[in-house]
């Protein structure tokens, strides 16, 4: 092989070599976040059980729940729908587990 041959060969295989492993640290970071986000998530999942399941509230107001969580209210709203709970359907901001209040059936 020429040198000139054998040095676009080194600088083709540099380029090649860093780009995959810009690819794998980013990969890796946003595995990472996810991670940390899907465990916070299942913290806030439980606590938020705990909150619905209590005997003595039959509704639970969805300040209350956003602010024991310490989450804003869209994140809030999705993890209230990922454990089954539901809002009130008179508007009200208020949530409940749909096994404790169920939809109203047809009639």
């Amino acid at each position: 092989m020429s040198d000139t041959i054998w040095i676009a060969f080194i600088g083709f295989s540099g380029a090649v070599i860093g780009s995959l492993a810009t690819l794998a640290g980013t990969w890796l970071g946003h595995y990472l976040k996810e991670k940390s986000e899907a465990k916070k998530d299942k913290s806030r999942k439980d606590l938020l059980l705990r909150l619905l399941n209590d005997a003595a509230h039959q509704w639970r107001e969805l300040d209350t729940l956003k602010h024991v969580i310490g989450a804003d209210e869209t994140t809030t709203k999705r993890l209230l729908i990922d454990i089954g709970a539901r809002a009130s359907e008179d508007g009200k901001p208020i949530w409940a587990l749909i096994g404790k209040k169920p939809l109203p059936g047809k009639r």
